[in-house]
């Protein structure tokens, strides 16, 4: 599995190690190109979010109809092609294009959608951490290297290097990650579209992946500005004495909330504390009157956002079908991304009109209302799979399979397996390979 699934990793890290070598700098580093007001620069660093909002869904399907390994080499020239733009601009505009483009390659569904079909379900949830993990690793090497780097040579350096990140990500592409199985889809029934956003577990996963996207750019539009104002009076080379201690704490929380989320199957659980979390750290940011205690709300923030972010993508894959995976990640990530964008617009135009504890207050009050939506998801139904060769299912059989503990069925073509997902507690492995077996 980790052959598998650390290419893929490495690619996707390589991306977010460059998004995220700007994110802690990139709104104060703004504030000193011509044309910059406080909205400008929280659309500058939501920016790229609003692009992946709009071409999430369509790189998803495009994975699902032309390959995933084409999908993932034209999301990265564009993103190649945005760092370039945003290293050499020289106003507030032309950061704000390059964002833009930088968001306009959204492979992140490919890539989960590719682990997804890669990896076995029994294992996802390992194969899922170990991405959500790389990005985190990723996140903390960004956090310590961002502001430093960007203090001695400059956010433009910074995005120089995300270019070179997407070159070294490409070279991977055609070097290390394996060709995904072809699946066929036969289904007795197609679903649509639609049919994701009318099933309530895949659409509350969507609003968890939405707010969590959304909360974060608000806290790197705030966290930067606030720090370096006349509040606190940080320099900008200090800022890596808040981020790389909760990034640390971040990666600390990561492992057993994976754990209790996907080997206890309680997901719910930990998303509630997340959101709880969310809510202190916000209103600790809000209303601290001094950085050490500001800092610890930095540090909940981070805690609760790395809590959660193993188990969004592989909670999306379980619920949804095997022939809706990059359909329903890309939905989810476009909603995500279209959320980031709203979060760093609204926290830039926040910061014109208001004060930090109305912001702190209010942002609070809204992951407070999220919480209570929370509470209405469930945990996610156990299945077990059952994998036969295709030469021993009597595929008739097998296409007037109707179990309600049978959630769903499909061929892998390319290793001519037909796989089976049931729940195991309620069907006997013997009983349904007798209903379908020549």
């Amino acid at each position: 599995m980790f052959k598998k699934v650390f290419p893929l990793s490495a690619i996707l890290s390589l991306r977010f190690l460059g998004l995220f070598l700007v994110l802690p700098v990139v709104s104060i580093y703004a504030l000193e190109l011509e044309g910059a007001t406080p909205l400008l620069i929280g659309i500058v660093v939501g920016g790229y979010a609003l692009t992946q909002a709009v071409f999430q869904v369509p790189f998803g399907a495009m994975s699902d109809r032309i390959g995933r390994k084409p999908a993932l080499l034209i999301g990265l020239l564009i993103f190649l092609v945005g760092s370039i733009m945003c290293a050499y601009a020289t106003d507030i505009y032309m950061l704000m294009v390059g964002r833009f483009l930088q968001g306009a390659g959204a492979i992140g569904s490919v890539i989960a959608a590719m682990i997804s079909d890669l990896v076995p379900e029994e294992v996802r949830g390992k194969a899922m951490a170990i991405m959500g993990a790389s990005i985190a690793l990723s996140f903390a090497l960004a956090m310590g290297l961002g502001p430093v780097l960007g203090a001695k040579y400059g956010v433009g350096f910074l995005f120089i290097l995300t270019a070179i990140f997407a070159v070294l990500a490409i070279i991977l592409l055609f070097t290390k990650v394996p060709t995904p199985p072809k699946i066929k889809h036969t289904y007795h029934a197609e679903a649509k579209t639609s049919d994701i956003l009318r099933d309530p577990n895949l659409l509350n996963m969507i609003i968890i992946n939405a707010m969590q996207k959304g909360l974060m750019t608000i806290a790197f539009v705030l966290i930067p500005i606030i720090l370096t104002s006349d509040t606190f009076s940080w320099q900008k080379s200090d800022l890596y004495m808040a981020y790389l201690p909760a990034m640390l704490f971040g990666l600390a929380a990561m492992g057993p909330a994976a754990v209790f989320g996907e080997k206890h199957n309680k997901p719910k659980e930990v998303f509630l504390l997340s959101i709880i979390l969310f809510v202190a750290s916000f209103l600790i940011m809000g209303l601290s009157t001094s950085s050490l205690l500001f800092v610890v709300g930095v540090i909940l923030f981070f805690v609760a956002f790395n809590m959660m972010e193993p188990l969004v993508q592989s909670m999306i894959t379980k619920f949804a079908k095997v022939h809706q995976k990059g359909m329903a990640l890309g939905i989810s990530n476009s909603a995500a991304y279209f959320a980031t964008f709203i979060g760093g617009t609204s926290a830039g135009l926040l910061l014109g009109i208001s004060d930090r504890e109305t912001i702190g207050i209010s942002v609070a009050a809204v992951a407070g209302i999220w919480l209570l939506w929370t509470l209405k998801l469930q945990n996610p139904t156990k299945y077990s799979h059952l994998y036969l060769p295709q030469e021993s299912v009597d595929i008739k059989k097998l296409q007037n399979l109707e179990n309600e503990h049978v959630a769903e069925w499909y061929i892998n073509d390319t290793e001519k397996l037909v796989i089976v997902k049931y729940a195991s507690l309620a069907i006997q492995r013997e009983d349904l390979i007798a209903q379908i077996s020549k």
